[in-house]
């Protein structure tokens, strides 16, 4: 049986990696880079990757989207570390989301396109 992490923490232990290396050394460090950016950088970054993550979707494939959708969790992960969003709020808000029906859904989010 494969022992690797295959769930919700396998974010939260990236997670834990890129806030620790948010005071690395910029010069060694990918995400020590984003954070020496500062937020627009990375936001423009997730941006950047959801729409490789579209483009890869519209193309069919399957390897791509993967690759690309990792991309995007990983950026993702470093925006709410510089906002200081932990993992754990967002998987309450979904949860909170889930047991809503979809019309209170959508107004409880002041959106139409809510989950």
């Amino acid at each position: 049986m494969d022992e690797r992490k295959t769930d919700a923490a396998v974010l939260e232990h990236l997670f834990r990696i890129i806030e620790e290396r948010r005071g690395a050394d910029p010069k060694t460090s990918h995400t020590a880079r984003l954070f020496a950016k500062g937020r627009a950088k990375i936001a423009r970054k997730v941006g950047e990757e959801a729409v490789e993550t579209v483009v890869a979707a519209l193309a069919e494939e399957p390897e791509r989207v993967i690759r690309e959708s990792a991309d995007l969790l990983y950026h993702l992960l470093v925006l709410w570390a510089e906002i200081g969003v932990a993992p754990a709020d967002v998987w309450a808000e979904l949860e909170r989301r889930r047991d809503l029906s979809g019309a209170a859904k959508k107004k409880s989010a002041g959106r139409d396109d809510a989950i």
